[in-house]
């Protein structure tokens, strides 16, 4: 016992002044996914981190803190030392929940280091849905207003948003069926209990492949890989682009220079083979912005939903 303790002491101290000679990293970094395992956040993070470990040489430790649309484990890493040893994935509802009343946490609390994906939502109707386009689409929902009920993964989700930007855009009225994911939407929507879904081309590919749904109009700010003939909104005319994304963060006040390097490795690894090949094979878009570029993006997407949201009156406060 007496040895090992010896041991452990020695280690320590060498960990110590390899981090004060300006070594970083000098020992494992833990990284944060504030949602449940096997989801998007979690197997993004999971295939980034895989790289950053070769690319940095220290284990990265992965951990799953879900709740309260990701807020919990978000808090967590905001309130760790921004020394560069607790990072966290941030997903799209960092900009979100603070305008949804959930906490006054948001992206700000936060440095950004690299943005690695995009997912848009997709506006997806069954096979036998009388509507073959999105004028037709939206022609049906503005002359019969509350008609066509919509699914989504939750009151207050991205793809709850989604939906609620096509009405907003376009003045049509929908009825939001909320779900709890956004497979239990497609499911209802296969099932023909709901009309149409807006959650992800990823979520409905199976139903597309196999003929039963068909997609409208693509919410992104390219098409989808998933579905690559079907055009953007954008493309048909309409000013609407919603999007999940994910990104990669310390704590705010983390010294510029370990930024630096969190930055450069990041960029490799989201630009390696094997993030790409994971990527295009789940139907996420790779969309890798640098720290600056994320920064900016976040800031943007904050005041657009700081401003989108409370008119869905579904805050909490």
């Amino acid at each position: 016992m007496r040895k090992v303790l010896i041991l452990s002491l020695a280690a320590i101290l060498s960990l110590a002044l390899a981090a004060s000679a300006g070594q970083y990293p000098a020992r494992q970094i833990a990284i944060t996914v504030p949602a449940a395992p096997g989801g998007a956040s979690d197997m993004t993070t999971r295939i980034f981190t895989s790289q950053m470990e070769k690319l940095l040489g220290v284990p990265f430790i992965v951990t799953n803190r879900p709740g309260a649309s990701c807020s919990i484990g978000m808090e967590y890493v905001k309130n760790r030392a921004p020394d560069g040893y607790n990072l966290c994935y941030i997903p799209v509802e960092s900009v979100m929940i603070r305008a949804l009343g959930l906490t006054d946490l948001s992206s700000d609390d936060f440095d950004f280091f690299a943005r690695a994906m995009t997912i848009p939502a997709a506006l997806t109707v069954r096979k036998e849905a009388p509507w073959n386009t999105l004028d037709e689409f939206l022609a049906y929902a503005k002359a019969n207003p509350g008609a066509v009920k919509t699914g989504n993964s939750g009151t207050g989700s991205i793809w709850h948003i989604a939906a609620s930007a096509i009405e907003e855009a376009t003045g049509i009225k929908l009825t939001h069926v909320p779900f709890e994911g956004g497979a239990p939407a497609v499911a209802a929507l296969m099932g023909g209990n709901i009309d149409a879904v807006t959650v992800s081309p990823s979520e409905v590919q199976a139903g597309v492949d196999s003929g039963a749904f068909k997609v409208l109009a693509v919410l992104g700010e390219k098409r989808s890989g998933v579905v690559p003939d079907v055009k953007t909104a954008l493309e048909l005319g309409y000013d609407i682009k919603v999007l999940g994304w994910g990104a990669f963060a310390a704590p705010k006040g983390t010294p510029p220079e370990i930024l630096s390097i969190l930055e450069k490795a990041a960029a490799a690894a989201i630009d390696s083979d094997e993030v790409k090949k994971f990527f295009k094979e789940r139907g996420f878009d790779h969309a890798y912005l640098d720290a600056a570029a994320m920064s900016a993006f976040a800031k943007a997407q904050l005041a657009f939903y700081d401003e989108a949201i409370p008119k869905l009156g579904i805050a909490s406060k």
